[in-house]
């Protein structure tokens, strides 16, 4: 795999509306025509009637409210959060839908309930699937960051955590693996990115980036060889986004770290390793259940970006504070988020979240295409 920073473009100002256009030029793979129809009137079978989701803060919909969010981002049940789309806080973070939101949009399914919901509500609809995602989740168990004195107001739930939660709801639906109420041909497993948060935990402690990788990749590769044991054979993994573009990374890192598109280099260089090794374990996984279709959505083919304020916070240079993020009393909003690409310094906006859900479904970002997962559900039926 070629370098993906030779895909940026060399210009740091770049406006979202020009970052639209540029995105926009790659979706030359668009979903094939047996796929786009199947939802019309005359064929209303659906490819998928169900998704279970997985990931963190970018894929959340609902698992994390206020008092139990992530330090600093302990404000999500506030206003402004939500003002774009649902024009009320949804403890999702962001102003608006996330990829998972367009994702459901594009299969013609409802919006998908957060776990919490469904397993305290009896009455609580996951006909259609339901969102395992964790604000502050970890791909590392958190008893690793417990040992090494790292587990300070974070989140405890990890990738193992949820995957304890979709085997509880598997067995309060008298689901057992191989039966024939187990079984998964109609399921679309969304993984959305997970390990960033293991990163920034260890920020600044003696326990080496290395170290997280390997760990991080393993536990990832554990939990999916876990979903396709159990019959899975649809799965997108999302891989990690350029962290260093953060305007959290932008503000905490030294003004010399950064790379040709003005971000902090060192992050990126990072994510962008810890990418490659996520994407050779997929390959394995591939061989190992030649029967699944497993799509990786590549971030760093999909997100363009540059030096630029959060919509939603305070202070300089960014409009980001750790000390008053999004929904405290001292944040301020944007007028327009639609023209920003980050929502609060850690999370993006509704705009750019339909941008790369754009990528990933419609073009070239996703490694096979989803148009392939599509078409290979519509022949097996």
């Amino acid at each position: 795999m070629a370098s993906s920073s030779s895909s940026f473009p060399k210009s740091g100002q770049i406006t979202l509306v020009t970052l639209t256009i540029f995105i926009s030029s790659l979706l030359s793979s668009s979903i094939s025509a047996s796929a786009s129809t199947v939802a019309t009137k005359q064929n209303p079978t659906l490819p998928f009637k169900k998704i279970y989701a997985f990931g963190d803060s970018f894929t959340d919909t609902g698992n994390t409210r206020s008092i139990s969010g992530p330090s600093g981002f302990g404000h999500v049940s506030n206003a402004p959060y939500g003002i774009t789309y649902f024009h009320r806080p949804t403890n999702r973070y962001s102003d608006g839908r996330l990829v998972i939101d367009f994702v459901t949009e594009s299969l013609s399914l409802p919006y998908l309930q957060p776990y919490r919901a469904v397993s305290s509500n009896a009455t609580a609809d996951s006909t259609h699937g339901v969102n395992f995602a964790v604000a502050g989740s970890t791909a590392i168990e958190h008893e690793f960051f417990v040992k090494n004195n790292l587990s300070l107001d974070i989140t405890p739930q990890s990738i193992q955590t949820q995957l304890l939660w979709f085997n509880k709801l598997l067995e309060s639906k008298g689901c057992k693996v191989g039966g024939p109420s187990c079984k998964f041909d109609d399921a679309l497993f969304w993984v959305g990115e997970i390990g960033v948060n293991d990163y920034a935990y260890t920020l600044g402690s003696d326990v080496p980036g290395d170290t997280i990788q390997k760990l991080g990749v393993s536990r990832v590769t554990s939990f999916l060889q876990a979903l396709l044991k159990k019959g899975a054979k649809y799965v997108v993994v999302q891989g990690l986004p350029l962290s260093g573009c953060l305007p959290l990374a932008m503000t905490l890192a030294p003004e010399d770290d950064r790379d040709r598109i003005g971000c902090v280099k060192s992050v990126n260089n990072q994510t962008y390793s810890h990418n490659l090794v996520l994407q050779a374990k997929l390959h394995e996984l591939r061989t190992q259940f030649p029967h699944a279709v497993i799509a990786y959505a590549d971030y760093w083919n999909a997100y363009f970006t540059e030096r630029f304020k959060a919509c939603c916070g305070s202070g300089d240079p960014y409009n980001f504070d750790v000390s008053a993020t999004c929904g405290t009393p001292s944040a301020t909003v944007c007028k327009s988020p639609s023209q920003y690409i980050n929502w609060d310094g850690v999370h993006l906006t509704e705009a750019m979240y339909k941008v790369l859900s754009d990528t990933f479904l419609k073009g070239n970002a996703t490694h096979p295409p989803f148009s392939y997962l599509l078409d290979r559900k519509l022949r097996n039926g």
